[in-house]
């Protein structure tokens, strides 16, 4: 049982022990913010707070980007969240002031129990509220007078490339997805790491599911899983969790409100994706088009190809040579941003 954990542990990218508050202090006054982003803010775009509302009655918080010299004419916009645990000041703003320096609208969001959203209980996850979170911010996007809603495509990275391929799905009203270092997360939660599961160990992580539920409810909160990146690293880590801990655990992209840097997912957070196959539909996405982009030696590479293998034509998997899953967060000169570029101009006309 302990390998099956260990899987799973990897598999729902579970973060960890609290950041030492020294740390905190000191990226926040090197910053010179209250608060801070893992990257600097771009002199070619504007970053605006903006709140809105999903169809369950969550406020959820996001950055909106837009291109300083945008002229008079309505843009094409795009929604990005992801990856999984993170917060919009790390990954996904990172992308949309990307996108909004080559002249789109993007919006940057954190999804519903996370970040600066709303919700409770905290630090919680699920398949169908956070691909509604996706057609939130097209709502959002949508109604502003800047922006052209018949022209909105949406970015999801890691975790939430999959919620974003099924709010592509079931939404007509998004034009194109893209998705990079996909997870589909209720596949790797119900089967495990490569489908690594038996039918006896999804059963025993089931019932483990359940217990735990007596204790919340006895209690009357929710625990913090036990599965967490390490404070330090002790040498015999896999390449991966390496990978996780130089991105989550450092100040290149540590932000105290991420779960993946400084809290844990609740310890019954699974049970939301268990029966829940997230790309059941992907089929329905065409004739909308759809681009896979995933790194040589990710070892999520396989979740982007199967997804590849499932979708119907218009679709293109791109493999980025030599790059890991980890890359794909940050490495502005590994995220082949002028194919996402193109791919958006081409797509969102």
């Amino acid at each position: 049982m302990k390998k099956v954990m260990t899987l799973i542990a990897a598999s729902l990218l579970l973060a960890g022990q609290a950041y030492s508050q020294t740390k905190t202090k000191e990226k926040m006054k090197q910053t010179g913010e209250k608060d801070f982003y893992t990257f600097q803010l771009s002199d070619k775009v504007t970053r605006q707070k903006v709140t809105f509302k999903n169809r369950y009655g969550i406020t959820l918080a996001g950055d909106l980007y837009l291109p300083k010299n945008r002229g008079s004419e309505s843009l094409a916009a795009l929604a990005i969240s992801g990856p999984f645990g993170a917060v919009k000041e790390q990954s996904s703003g990172l992308y949309a002031q990307t996108m909004a320096e080559r002249g789109f609208a993007a919006l940057a969001f954190d999804p519903s129990y996370t970040g600066e959203s709303g919700g409770e209980p905290r630090n919680v996850a699920s398949p169908d509220i956070n691909t509604e979170d996706f057609s939130a911010a097209v709502d959002f996007l949508g109604l502003q007078k800047t922006i052209d809603r018949n022209q909105i495509g949406i970015i999801g990275i890691c975790g939430f490339a999959g919620m974003g391929l099924n709010a592509a799905a079931i939404d007509k009203r998004i034009k194109a997805v893209a998705t990079t270092s996909m997870y589909n997360m209720s596949r790797v939660m119900a089967n495990g790491y490569f489908d690594g599961l038996t039918a006896e160990q999804r059963a025993n992580m089931l019932q483990q599911l359940a217990e735990q539920r007596w204790k919340d409810a006895e209690q009357g909160t929710y625990a913090p899983s036990s599965n967490r990146l390490p404070e330090k690293l002790q040498g015999n880590e896999p390449q991966f969790v390496v990978d996780y801990f130089n991105y989550y655990k450092t100040p290149r992209g540590f932000h105290p409100r991420s779960i993946n840097s400084n809290a844990a997912w609740t310890a019954t957070n699974p049970l939301s994706f268990m029966n829940f196959p997230l790309l059941t539909y992907i089929k329905e996405i065409a004739p909308r088009p759809v681009l896979l982009i995933a790194g040589e030696n990710a070892h999520s590479r396989y979740f982007s190809e199967d997804a590849y293998k499932a979708a119907n034509e218009p679709k293109e998997l791109v493999i980025i040579p030599n790059a890991s899953h980890v890359d794909l967060y940050d490495r502005v000169n590994v995220i082949p941003f002028d194919k996402l570029e193109s791919f958006f101009r081409e797509s969102l006309k």
